[in-house]
């Protein structure tokens, strides 16, 4: 058997493990085996990953099954979801692990598809039409994958219910910020005993001073981006600005450090001041700076809470851990369909997202596999490479 073989029923039987997972959420063959079809189409080598060209992987004659999957036939998207996260927990849960929230959009023609307006697009650079989507990833040693999604309905949808119930959006579904989708995923994690250690997001959601008293009282440890603007308390009990903390910080208070392969290798100065008055003496609240070498003017700042004794380079690898989600979102775009979507309606949406992490899920854990196998055979080829004179003792 040649090894590309090999590896294609390799990848094959995960997908299928992982498929037989959530199998028991479809109460019908059909859908069942369309949700498979579906996966299979999501990792193939496809140009692109719409309606019309999964059918023709599966094997179809037209699309009306991939789109009564998502569209018509009843099954329980987030029932899946948690299958789904459950297999990341079993093949990739890390007690060291990062909780990551962002958000990322998805440019699309029209009115009709749900939560869709003029809205700014971080992937253009500019507003325009698109539907946001709010994700929470999971980062460890072992890979990176995404865990949970919620698609943001503007005031100008949960304003206007007829229009709601035309994109299938419930007449319960009450207008929400991103902040809180962002909170009640990071609950359900929370709340299901996902394993994680740390929780960090970026300006739009760390700058809540709230959410991040929430996680301190549930003792969840955080390093939340936040603006220069945002006042702080010393241990004075003096409000500052926060980038007022670090302007007149002396020059040996900052420590020239590299923050991580994923933003290309480069380095940063970085200083932290201890802020608010410690409520236990084993765990503290830092100010965060991160300062780019050639540009000193390019200054990023952090709220953490974290045990007394974390050191700096425990807090750069979370704060890293945000380029982590970036990636998910890249290779979930490039390799799984994340955003090759045909629907319009809410259900339709999360169906396809919830399908397309599955997908992402599964190529992690088995890319992780192989990482794991490779350090294996290295490390037996070192031992084997030892002079047989040596002694073990």
């Amino acid at each position: 058997m040649s090894g590309d073989r090999a590896q294609i029923l390799c990848w094959s039987r995960e997908l299928e493990q992982l498929h037989g997972r959530f199998s028991h959420r479809f109460t019908r063959s059909e859908p069942r085996e369309t949700a498979l079809a579906y996966l299979r189409g999501l990792l193939a080598p496809l140009g692109r990953k719409n309606g019309w060209t999964l059918a023709e992987q599966a094997g179809h004659a037209a699309p009306d099954r991939i789109h009564r999957l998502l569209n018509r036939i009843e099954w329980d998207a987030d029932g899946v979801l948690d299958d789904v996260r459950g297999y990341v927990v079993d093949h990739l849960g890390d007690r060291d692990a990062v909780l990551v929230v962002d958000d990322t959009d998805f440019l699309k023609k029209g009115a009709r598809s749900a939560g869709v307006q003029r809205q700014y697009s971080s992937a253009a650079g500019r507003t325009e039409n698109c539907q946001v989507g709010v994700f929470l990833a999971y980062v460890c040693r072992r890979g990176r994958t995404l865990i949970d999604r919620r698609l943001y309905l503007p005031t100008a949808w949960t304003d206007d219910r007829q229009r709601c119930r035309r994109a299938g959006i419930g007449d319960d579904t009450p207008f929400q910020t991103k902040l809180a989708l962002a909170r009640e995923m990071v609950r359900r994690a929370i709340t299901d005993g996902v394993p994680f250690l740390w929780v960090t997001a970026g300006p739009a959601y760390g700058f809540s001073a709230s959410w991040r008293l929430e996680l301190e009282e549930a003792d969840v440890f955080h390093v939340m981006a936040t603006t220069r603007h945002e006042t702080l308390v010393t241990r004075w009990a003096v409000d500052h600005p926060v980038r007022d903390l670090f302007d007149e910080l002396p020059r040996d208070q900052w420590e020239r450090r590299p923050y991580g392969d994923a933003h290309g290798g480069r380095t940063a100065d970085w200083a932290r001041v201890e802020i608010r008055p410690r409520h236990r003496a084993d765990r503290t609240h830092w100010a965060l700076a991160r300062r780019s070498a050639g540009c000193p003017d390019d200054v990023s700042y952090y709220v953490v809470y974290c045990p007394a004794r974390t050191g700096l380079d425990e807090l750069i690898r979370v704060v890293d851990s945000r380029a982590a989600l970036e990636e998910c979102f890249r290779t979930a775009r490039q390799e799984c369909g994340l955003d090759d979507y045909q629907v319009r309606r809410y259900p339709g949406w999360h169906r396809h997202m919830t399908l397309a992490m599955a997908a992402h899920a599964c190529l992690t854990v088995l890319r992780a596999r192989q990482r794991s196998t490779k350090e294996s055979q290295r490390i037996a080829g070192s031992a084997d490479d030892r002079d047989p004179r040596e002694s073990d003792t």
